[in-house]
């Protein structure tokens, strides 16, 4: 893990090192001595990444609290949840690291592990259901303007992946018991690493969370309509959050803020690092933001906005992260979650 950790951020701060080399010339330091630079957009951008965090732990909290009846998890516990899962959703390719966090701090919070599963992948899916929504939208507000061949194959391979996840998951929930079967197939294969080695154990557990899960989704789906509406419009308002950061960024430079162009290109820099490609996606994402942001900023200003917003994003949530964590995940087995 620590090997994975420092290599993200070597990558990542090689990709912004060659940004820098290639887009700072004289241009950007005249622009930079004669710019009215305004430090309080920088840490409005900074403070928005707790609001941003503040809303998704209320988008987990509705999706776990209908169910398993009577439980419910507080909104700060459930933004501690958040936070603490953004650290190893930094270091992994797809933010994949995050949900096994989210997961087991629900679990230890009481809730099954099937309940806790079905409220992880329920908000996967809410975000998938949501880029999706605003994906043409922002294609046809900067779709045009990219010339970059890589980049246009880069957002047309992550939207297919997309498609296929949503549909993969649509025939998982009509056909469970293949689900099941998969699940135990990998779960016996798998028993060599455990300690547990009776079969009939490893089986009848993932076939109780796997109804468990099934149960929980067809829940969301049918009476938990109304909380998943709710879930929703958090969703909705969280990511529109986050798309806000740069233009804070380009306000602080002395830019105009263009909403409509930067929340576009976040849409699509945000569904080029869904890809399972680097850990963090470090690199993917800095490469994208620099192609869609130099369609409607200065070149010259390419590498430093890059370098900025990454910083007030991925660096932030990245400590974060850590922090709670490290003080979540040790604290468990002395204190319960909710006396934290």
């Amino acid at each position: 893990m620590k090997r994975t950790i420092l290599l993200t951020l070597i990558f990542s701060l090689g990709i912004i090192a060659v940004l820098l080399y290639f887009t700072i010339d004289d241009s950007t330091i005249a622009f930079l001595k004669s710019a009215q630079i305004n430090y309080w957009f920088f840490a409005l951008a900074v403070l928005l990444n707790f609001v941003y965090w503040g809303i998704w732990g209320l988008r987990l909290k509705i999706l776990a609290d209908c169910i398993e009846p009577p439980y419910k998890i507080k909104w700060w516990k459930s933004a501690k949840v958040v936070m603490a899962n953004m650290f190893l959703a930094n270091v992994t390719p797809s933010m994949a690291g995050g949900e096994p966090v989210r997961i087991y701090l629900l679990k230890e919070d009481g809730l099954s592990v099937g309940g806790a599963t079905a409220a992880v992948v329920g908000e996967r899916l809410l975000d998938a259901t949501f880029l999706l929504v605003c994906f043409p939208i922002a294609f046809f507000i900067l779709g045009s303007s990219v010339d970059s061949l890589p980049l246009r194959i880069g957002i047309g391979i992550a939207a297919a992946i997309f498609c296929l996840l949503l549909v993969a998951f649509a025939i998982a929930m009509k056909y469970p018991e293949k689900m099941k079967r998969l699940l135990c197939w990998i779960g016996v294969k798998l028993k060599r690493f455990s300690k547990e080695k009776k079969v009939e154990s490893i089986t009848e557990r993932i076939s109780e969370e796997v109804d468990r899960f099934h149960s929980s989704m067809m829940f969301y789906l049918s009476e938990g309509r109304k909380p998943l509406v709710f879930a929703f419009l958090a969703t909705a308002s969280f990511w529109i959050v986050g798309w806000i950061v740069p233009s804070m960024i380009l306000m602080g430079l002395g830019l105009g803020p263009m909403f409509v162009q930067s929340c576009a290109a976040q849409i699509l820099v945000v569904i080029i690092a869904m890809m399972p490609t680097t850990p963090g996606s470090a690199g993917v994402t800095e490469g994208g933001l620099a192609g869609l942001y130099a369609i409607f900023i200065p070149a010259s200003l390419v590498g430093l906005f890059t370098v900025l917003y990454r910083f007030a994003s991925y660096y932030v949530g990245l400590i974060v992260g850590a922090i709670f964590q490290h003080r979540m995940l040790n604290s468990l087995s002395k204190v319960p979650l909710d006396e934290k």
